[in-house]
């Protein structure tokens, strides 16, 4: 009779090897993840950036606003 416990083995420690888990998926998802998170904040604090437009004065009125009394932005 041969032996099953050591054929067993075997063949379960083959499976074990090819079944490596999502490990390289999950880095490369991880690492766009990041890069991505990095240009989104990128994007939407480039605007917040410190001080006042080079292009106007800091006691201009800002865009849209009127001086007309009747005027809704008033």
């Amino acid at each position: 009779m041969p032996d099953t416990v050591a054929a067993t083995a075997a063949l379960t420690g083959i499976a074990a090897a090819a079944q490596q888990g999502p490990g390289d998926t999950l880095r490369v998802v991880l690492l766009i993840s990041m890069v991505g998170g990095a240009l989104l904040a990128w994007f939407l604090l480039r605007g917040y950036g410190g001080g006042e437009s080079a292009d106007r004065p800091a006691d201009a009125p800002a865009r849209g606003a009127s001086e007309d009394a009747g005027d809704a932005n008033a």
